[in-house]
């Protein structure tokens, strides 16, 4: 299964729409696991023409949002436990953190920072996606493009600029 992961897509409040070189992502995808600030439900519903979307719910996005997304969300694909949170808190002790809150999880998506990360710990495997709409300090936009099967989960950074 081909699932795109995104975070931090901030439209409306900081982009107008999702950029361009997003689509070519968003028709791949089967499925789509959102780290949260999609800002909107016309976002969200735009999203999900492409593809079924799991999403939890950002610090920024609006309130009615809030009522229908979850603050975490744990999924499995390809036999792997994932877990979801927006915000993982300050750099010094996520890993510990983001294991204590999923212990069963094998790969977990964060997002908050805008800062792409794509690395495995101690046999976990932790992802923030970054952002496709405002980079921040990281060198350009991204997504993460997931291929879940029987054999687990390949995960690779995409940069969109």
């Amino acid at each position: 299964m081909n699932v795109l992961v995104l975070a931090d897509t901030h439209v409306p409040d900081h982009a107008r729409s999702l950029p361009d070189a997003l689509r070519p992502h968003l028709e791949w995808a089967e499925l789509m696991l959102h780290a949260g600030d999609i800002t909107s439900a016309a976002t969200l519903a735009e999203l999900e023409t492409y593809a079924r979307v799991h999403a939890v719910c950002g610090n920024i996005d609006q309130w009615d949002l809030r009522e229908r997304l979850p603050d975490t969300l744990q999924v499995e694909l390809g036999g792997v436990q994932v877990g979801m949170v927006h915000d993982s808190g300050p750099r010094q002790g996520r890993e510990r953190r983001l294991r204590e809150r999923f212990p069963e999880a094998g790969l977990i998506v964060f997002a908050h920072s805008h800062q792409p990360v794509n690395e495995a710990v101690d046999g976990v495997h932790f992802l923030n996606p970054g952002s496709p709409t405002w980079k921040r300090r990281a060198p350009t936009p991204t997504v993460a493009r997931m291929v879940a099967s029987s054999g687990g989960v390949e995960v690779t950074l995409v940069d969109l600029a």
